[in-house]
């Protein structure tokens, strides 16, 4: 059998931890200087940095002026490309974006505090975001679906999109369709760090971004995490991964279609399946062999096997290895759903494939990889916006509030910021005597009114009646 046609199946000892399931992951030579030499060109060089990069990173001469996909370009792809494959980008886009809204909440909310006073706290879009759809030598439509779609029911304003080109210099049909079904804003064929960089610090026509999103390779990832702080970015995505914790119930040959799909993403995934029985996992490892030689395709992507004592345990390895994709397949182990929580994604029972969620079923396939499902989410619309609260304080509530934080401030050594407490209490104690001292005003005529004597009615009716002339 040709080597690399039958991915490299490991068998893990029982007990294994998610160190030993993730050290068969290659971690690469460190690019970080590189990295961050490319960023400084396009910062400090602009749009010539970039056609020079794309020359001698990708191969690609572009023309001055070349960066930028023309609408009419994009329009041109459209007309052309597969009617089917619009139809279903269709389909996944409306499904991403209904997903999305429902991690939205109210637009506003106001919450009324027991001193007297409302916050409220308004959701609001970046105003101009940045995507990364990978591209190159292969199409990733998908990815345009997920990023635009989540970006779009946020409410961003302005998206931009940057994907590498082939070596014609061109951008697959099938992505410009999609950008112009997700009414992207501008598409750039640019690629690499060199993107990011673009996107993150703007050249001569390319104008910054508040917020980058999307996978890449890791140069990509390297690059957002070089540029966050300047810009805001979604997470630090690494390869795919997947982990299966199955039954004697699951299919093994579905699993292990499943496993393979993951593995053809590329030599440095993470892919693995748990279960507690031995035997199980004996079947599992003829299928990959059965079913990769049939496929034809390179599997590079070791895929481990690891067997553990029970369900329990395999849910307790999962937990710690918090895999982007988690299947749960089988009686048992389905149940086990409502336990999870880390992992980028799970996926419940043999109908859910991974594959689903990469496309069609409307979870994002944009996760956050290496662990970080420990802490991050999925891309969705809350990643392209931020609350920011509105704070507006009433009299009745600033005596309070005020005292309380002059003390904090005073301990913490910050006498300006005390100070600027203080005095507000010192104009408001001013307003409050200047009113008090209208109303002792007003209560002293209104008491000097009712010390004088009043007339009877006869001498009301005198004073009332004309004066008459003495007769002589």
């Amino acid at each position: 059998m040709e080597e690399g046609r039958t991915p490299p199946i490991v068998w893990l000892e029982q007990g294994s931890s998610a160190a030993r399931v993730r050290a068969l992951q290659p971690t690469g030579a460190s690019i970080e200087d590189r990295v961050r030499a490319i960023i400084a060109r396009v910062r400090d060089g602009g749009d010539a940095a970039l056609l020079a990069l794309s020359a001698e990173i990708d191969g690609v001469e572009l023309a001055a002026g070349g960066v930028r996909v023309a609408p009419d370009e994009i329009a041109a792809a459209r007309a052309r490309a597969d009617s089917a494959l619009l139809d279903a980008l269709t389909l996944a886009a409306r499904n991403v974006e209904r997903v999305a809204t429902l991690a939205l909440g109210p637009e506003a909310e106001t919450v009324e505090l027991p001193q007297g006073h409302r916050i409220a706290v308004r959701r609001l879009p970046v105003r101009r975001a940045g995507l990364y759809v990978p591209g190159g030598r292969a199409a990733y439509p998908s990815t345009v679906v997920m990023g635009a779609a989540a970006a779009r029911a946020a409410g961003v304003a302005e998206l931009v999109v940057c994907v590498p080109p082939g070596p014609d210099g061109r951008i697959a049909d099938a992505t410009l369709a999609a950008c112009a079904l997700l009414e992207v804003d501008e598409v750039w064929r640019v690629g690499g760090a060199q993107a990011i960089a673009a996107l993150a610090y703007g050249t001569e026509t390319l104008r910054a971004v508040d917020l980058i999103a999307g996978p890449g390779n890791r140069w990509v990832q390297e690059a957002k995490r070089q540029v966050f702080g300047h810009v805001g970015v979604d997470a630090v995505q690494g390869p795919s991964e997947l982990v299966v914790l199955a039954d004697s119930d699951a299919d093994p040959e579905l699993v292990a279609a499943d496993l393979l799909a993951q593995a053809e993403h590329g030599p440095d995934g993470l892919v693995a399946a748990v279960a507690p029985e031995h035997a199980w996992l004996a079947t599992l490892e003829r299928q990959l062999r059965q079913l990769a030689a049939a496929l034809g395709g390179r599997f590079e992507t070791p895929i481990a096997l690891c067997p553990v004592a029970s369900l329990e345990d395999g849910l307790a390895l999962c937990e710690a290895i918090a895999p982007e994709h988690l299947e749960l397949v089988g009686a048992r182990a389905e149940p086990l759903a409502a336990e999870v929580r880390n992992a980028g994604c799970v996926f419940v029972g043999a109908a859910a494939a991974t594959a689903l969620g990469d496309y069609v079923a409307g979870s994002n396939h944009i996760l956050p990889t290496g662990g970080a499902a420990r802490f991050q989410s999925a891309v969705s619309a809350p990643t392209f916006q931020r609350r920011m609260a509105t704070v507006a304080i009433p009299g009745r509530a600033l005596e309070e509030l005020a005292r309380a934080g002059a003390l904090i401030a005073r301990y913490e050594g910050l006498v300006a910021h005390a100070r600027s407490l203080e005095l507000r209490l010192e104009r408001a104690r001013e307003l409050d005597g200047s009113s008090e001292r209208r109303e002792s005003e007003s209560e002293r005529e209104n008491a000097h009114d009712a010390a004088a004597p009043v007339p009877s009615d006869a001498e009301a009716n005198a004073r009332s009646e004309p004066r008459r002339e003495v007769e002589a």
